[in-house]
């Protein structure tokens, strides 16, 4: 049955890359109307000052963030601020009645200390981080449609969980054995700000690793793959900044507890995934590519074997504002509010 009349849907820091694309994307959601943009450094100025790109697709001035304002103009609200800040604003929005879609790091996680011993600070809301669901709608859609809070996931953990979760689910990774992800990300991935690694004449023509050891995604990752298999999993896990704008590619190498041809890992897929909307299984031994995901909230996921280890190969192209991020907010949205899943997300890539 059709609705009377749209959802209405806030933007609560509107002006990084994320929010940015979530407003891109929200603009040819039909089911929605957005009611509030907030920014804090940018209030007073118009969204198209900010974005040129949506100059005549949106009107509304960028204002500051007031939680009781917000609340009373929206149903839905999208909070893209950084850790902490995002902390306070979902609580806040949660409080007086708002569904939120928290796309920073404070709702994504089972256990408080956990989130402490990787974000330096305590969790201030037990209560509502109890209640919040991890927004990965290929593992977790019926509690995301039931969801008042949801903690939209991490890029890398995205492309990465993605590729694990049907292996784990049919307790065919080898128990104490590492997973291995060697992952790579595009410069928006670092975010809007300025700093000397991200600028053009440093990050052109090259390839580094990053936070190795120590990126926040870890946790994300060994968490969910936990909540998956009845072993545990150990997760080595090593990004790299390459210079393209958008994308993910995640190269997974995982044992299993028997040996897998491409050819039955692809069929397992298939048969474990479904006809999953966003979901482009490719043919055994093809690898993905993230122009071909660009702009969408597609994940196009491929698999390889390394000849007689026992260790199977499994590869992720994801845009990581989309799929890893804005995209995948609006697909959580759509569940959370009975709009087809696809909604708003339906745009085949970008290409060239």
């Amino acid at each position: 049955m059709a609705r009377a009349k749209p959802i209405r849907v806030a933007v609560v820091g509107a002006t990084g890359y994320t929010g940015g694309e979530l407003l891109r994307l929200l603009v040819g959601h039909t089911g929605v109307r957005l009611t509030a943009v907030t920014s804090e450094q940018s209030a007073g100025k118009s969204v198209s000052e900010v974005f040129p790109s949506l100059a005549k697709a949106i009107e509304l001035p960028l204002v500051a963030f007031d939680a009781e304002k917000v609340a009373a103009n929206a149903d839905v609200a999208f909070v893209a601020l950084p850790s902490g800040a995002a902390m306070d604003a979902s609580a806040a929005l949660a409080g007086a009645g708002c569904r939120v879609v928290d796309l920073s790091p404070d709702y994504r996680f089972v256990d408080p200390a956990v989130y402490q011993a990787w974000y330096g600070s305590p969790h201030r809301y037990h209560k509502l981080l109890d209640r919040a669901v991890y927004g990965l709608p290929e593992v977790h859609r019926r509690r995301i449609s039931k969801a008042r809070v949801v903690g939209n996931p991490g890029c890398y953990p995205t492309g990465a969980l993605i590729a694990l979760a049907p292996l784990a689910r049919k307790g065919l990774l080898k128990p104490g054995s590492p997973v291995i992800i060697d992952a790579k990300s595009g410069i928006s991935g670092a975010g809007r700000g300025a700093a000397l690694p991200y600028h053009f004449p440093e990050a052109n023509e090259g390839l580094m690793a990053y936070k190795i050891g120590r990126h926040r995604h870890q946790p994300e990752i060994v968490q969910e793959l936990g909540r998956l298999t009845a072993a545990s999993t150990p997760v080595v896990f090593t990004p790299h900044l390459t210079p393209m704008t958008r994308g993910i590619f995640c190269t997974i190498y995982a044992e299993t507890t028997k040996a897998m041809t491409p050819e039955r890992v692809m069929a397992l897929y298939r048969t474990d995934y479904g006809d999953e909307p966003f979901l482009r299984l490719l043919e055994p031994g093809e690898s993905p590519q993230t122009k071909a995901v660009w702009g969408s909230n597609f994940c196009d996921l491929g698999a390889a074997a390394a000849s007689q280890t026992g260790w199977v190969i499994l590869m992720t192209a994801i845009d990581n504002l989309v799929k890893g991020a804005a995209g995948q907010a609006i697909q959580n949205m759509n569940l959370m509010c009975g709009f087809p899943e696809t909604q708003g997300l339906s745009a085949p890539p970008v290409f060239p």
